[in-house]
């Protein structure tokens, strides 16, 4: 029996709120999977393990049913039941970021206390898909203490937790530590982990984030900047693990907010502008492969003909055709940290764009602040990276592409305010096409068209890698979706 362990680790940044549907993010989803269970959750071979839903079945081709674990109780001590998997649903469906993920759910209703019964507007390929986002919450619990879900505020959820997750939460003061307390009444007992406190500590800065690795003060960090790699690898007390990453960065364009913008060849001479190949390879260190589109090679919507594009002469033709060889002025937000060297990226970026005329006013910030700022859509250019937690390609543009919509809350990432009608309804009918192969050519043929109009400049797959010292199996539990599964965590002695 291995002994029970504590784990310091630290990451860029601590979540911004304890309500799992308040934003969706990586780091809304790592603290989901700590305190909360899914209904089903991603294997490695990015299948689906039985989690809250010990098993499901089709029931027609508009239907699920879900059967749920018996004897699961969230952290107050009530026994879970398919009552709160409902409310839960409902609450997703009312979340500005999460109603699009749900868009096509029209209803969820409890068959009896450990069944729930899902229906969609059409054949789904992707309810599995969806669930994995379906982290159940305590109804009575919320209800009570408050179940508003407050964007960037201090709602009673925001504060307050009743999950079903491996840790509750012991303490927290937001931007210095949170202490993660083990469950003792965890239903999983076949899972491994033997954590039984875990301590988050922010750390912004990369160099001091490594250093306390190396120092031994701390035993797991994410991520790894590209340039602390190899130092990581050769350290004999500490080990590498890295995974091919399925996250996309991005610039986006406001083509309501500049005039410029909404001119499509303006557009293509900013892609051709920058050089996103010079960035992996110079400031990414490698660490990420360099992106014409969305989609990443393996994905249903990965369009093979799509080549990235980097030629500064035929950006200024560009230019000139658009009728602003003089170039313009626009302001760019970036995080500071909450991609790999976001801020060193669009520093970058601003550089490149100057060799066109185009003067970027640039102002880089802490995720916590930018996020309120790009849900204002407060510059002309915006940074946003995005990993498809449904792992599919039709994720990308109901989030990022699609008409921004706040009733569907299809659009809602979109802060280029980028809209083509042909892009929406390819995308609508992709989520009840169930034939793969003209599925293949739906999405394809969106990111075909977001490259000719130049939609948004794509950068790089962003590649992982986690750092962690010996002994720490944390190779186990982390996964390309970036959020590991650190309740099954193993520390050996």
């Amino acid at each position: 029996m291995v002994p029970a362990q504590t784990l310091n680790f630290a990451y860029d940044a601590d979540p911004v709120s304890l309500d799992p549907h308040e934003q969706l993010s990586g780091g809304t989803l790592q603290l989901s999977h700590m305190i909360f269970d899914p209904l089903v959750r991603w294997n490695k071979d990015l299948g689906f393990d039985a989690r809250l839903a010990e098993s499901w079945e089709r029931m027609d081709d508009t239907t699920m049913r879900f059967h749920l674990r018996d004897g699961v109780t969230f952290h107050s001590g009530k026994e879970m039941t398919a009552e709160d998997v409902v409310w839960t649903i409902e609450r997703l469906k009312s979340s500005p970021d999460f109603k699009g993920v749900f868009a096509g759910w029209t209803s969820a209703e409890a068959i009896d206390e450990d069944t729930v019964e899902i229906k969609t507007d059409g054949p789904s390929p992707l309810v599995l898909h969806t669930a994995t986002y379906v982290f159940p919450m305590d109804k009575e619990f919320y209800e009570e203490g408050g179940a508003e879900i407050a964007k960037h505020g201090d709602s009673f959820a925001s504060q307050n937790v009743s999950g079903t997750g491996p840790f509750t939460i012991e303490s927290r003061e937001q931007g210095v530590r949170v202490v993660f307390k083990r469950n003792p009444d965890y239903w999983d007992e076949s899972s491994p982990g033997n954590v039984q406190k875990a301590v988050l500590t922010p750390i912004k800065e990369a160099p001091t984030r490594v250093a306390a690795l190396l120092s031994g003060d701390v035993d797991f960090i994410a991520p790894v900047p590209p340039t602390d790699l190899e130092r990581i690898k050769n350290d004999p007390d500490t080990k590498l693990v890295t995974e091919t990453g399925t996250r996309i960065i991005t610039l986006q364009l406001n083509q309501k907010r500049h005039e410029a913008l909404a001119n499509p060849k303006v557009r293509q001479a900013m892609a051709y502008a920058i050089n996103n190949e010079g960035i992996v390879q110079k400031i990414m260190k490698g660490f990420g492969t360099v992106a014409a589109q969305q989609s990443p090679k393996g994905y249903v919507g990965h369009n093979p003909d799509l080549e990235p594009r980097y030629d500064v002469a035929k950006a200024q033709a560009l230019m000139e055709e658009a009728g602003y060889a003089d170039g313009f002025e626009a302001t760019m937000m970036c995080p500071n940290n909450r991609y790999v060297n976001d801020f060193k990226i669009c520093e970058a970026s601003a550089a490149m764009l100057a060799k066109i005329g185009i003067e970027i006013d640039l102002t880089t910030m802490p995720k916590a602040q930018y996020w309120p700022k790009f849900d204002e859509r407060a510059a002309d250019i915006m940074m946003i990276g995005w990993h498809s937690d449904t792992e599919d390609s039709a994720n990308f543009n109901e989030f990022l592409t699609m008409t921004p919509n706040p009733d569907t809350g299809r659009g809602q990432y979109n802060s280029g305010n980028y809209s083509n009608a042909e892009v929406d309804e390819l995308t609508i009918a992709s989520l009840t096409e169930t034939d793969q192969e003209k599925r293949a050519e739906m999405l394809q043929r969106v990111e075909e068209i977001l490259y000719n109009e130049a939609a948004f400049i794509p950068f790089h797959w962003q590649d992982l890698a986690w750092g962690a010292r010996k002994g720490v199996m944390i190779e186990d539990v982390v996964n390309v979706m970036n959020f590991p599964y650190l309740g099954d965590l193993v520390i050996k002695q």
